[in-house]
């Protein structure tokens, strides 16, 4: 479908499908949001069942660093972590916010803003003209500014059914040229001198209740200088429509349903990511990972985030892709909310 104003229609319903230039406003207010008894709910419930999100991360064989804002309405967190693979270093910092306060995520996907704050340190996400600023800053002395690229990479947008009464929105983009740098452990890194790149995560919606999902990323400079980006996934996002793709050059790919397989008791072991047009089949070796759980009253995560290496090979209709060493992320996350 070509790029739409909104995303909800006269008739208070989202369109679902696979969007090719995006959605400009996510109208979650226009909504016609029900019980599963078709009960109308009002405004109060609208805010607080909407759950938004961005994650960005930045790879390269010398750095990975992931950063999170989550706005659940009653509660927020943001994290953020950075791991040198040469070193083996690892440090990560996360940050909870009640009600959301000092939280924002603004409804337009392609030219809006993020923004998290918890005492003297902040988070802010900003996208404009084709380029999307990721600035972090703090307390501990960590400071990140990265601009992506995002104007030669087309993005994956799509909106699919969510239970009963709910939908979810996403947009991923994966191996994006950045640039800026990472000031970490007294070291201060040029992420274009390492041949960073980047990828979005930007989603929003009215999620299940109770739910799951698995998750694998990878952006990777090719030996041939391409740029190779993926986005699987499984147990989310898939109800007509799956956001599972490649990125070659920037070009999309469509993949169709994965199929997961691993130990979730024996986080050290490999993954198994087989797409069912055969097309991707990749082993996935854990090197390090981000785990957090969280059971409070209504909200709980059991949320596992894994990075490492790639490998195995994508079978496109013109060429075979052996891939080797190539860095990204498994994830296993189990959420209520």
């Amino acid at each position: 479908m070509d790029r739409k104003a909104t995303l909800i229609g006269p008739d208070g319903q989202p369109v679902f499908g696979i969007f090719e230039q995006g959605i400009e406003c996510i109208n979650f207010k226009d909504y016609d949001l029900r019980s599963p008894m078709d009960r109308k709910l009002g405004a109060l419930a609208k805010h607080f069942k909407f759950n938004q999100f961005q994650f960005i991360a930045l790879v390269s064989p010398q750095l990975i660093v992931g950063v999170a804002i989550v706005d659940l309405k009653l509660v927020s967190n943001a994290f953020v972590y950075l791991y040198e693979p040469q070193t083996q270093s690892f440090e990560e910092f996360s940050f909870v916010q009640p009600l959301a306060r000092h939280t924002a995520i603004d409804l337009r996907p392609d030219d809006g803003s993020a923004y998290f704050r918890s005492g003297k340190n902040t988070i802010s996400i900003a996208a404009k003209g084709g380029r999307r600023q990721l600035k972090v800053s703090l307390r501990s002395g960590v400071n990140i500014s990265a601009a992506i690229d995002e104007s030669s990479t087309a993005p994956l947008a799509m909106c699919s059914r969510a239970g009963y009464q709910g939908w979810v929105y996403t947009r991923k983009n994966a191996a994006m040229p950045c640039e800026g740098g990472v000031a970490w452990g007294g070291k201060n890194i040029d992420l274009a001198e390492i041949t960073a790149l980047a990828s979005v995560d930007w989603t929003a919606g009215y999620m299940r209740g109770e739910t799951f999902w698995n998750w694998g990323s990878m952006s990777a400079t090719l030996s041939d200088g391409r740029r190779l980006g993926m986005n699987l996934a499984a147990g989310v996002n898939e109800t007509g429509f799956t956001e599972n793709a490649l990125w070659l050059d920037g070009k999309l790919i469509k993949i169709d349903m994965v199929n997961f397989q691993f130990d979730r008791y024996r986080p050290d072991s490999a993954w198994r990511m087989q797409s069912a047009d055969g097309i991707v089949d990749l082993q996935f070796t854990p090197l390090g990972q981000r785990k957090e759980k969280i059971n409070a009253l209504h909200i709980a995560s059991n949320f596992t985030q894994h990075f490492g290496v790639f490998a195995g090979r994508i079978s496109l209709a013109d060429e075979l892709i052996i891939i080797e060493n190539c860095w990204g992320f498994a994830e296993d996350h189990y959420a209520r909310w």
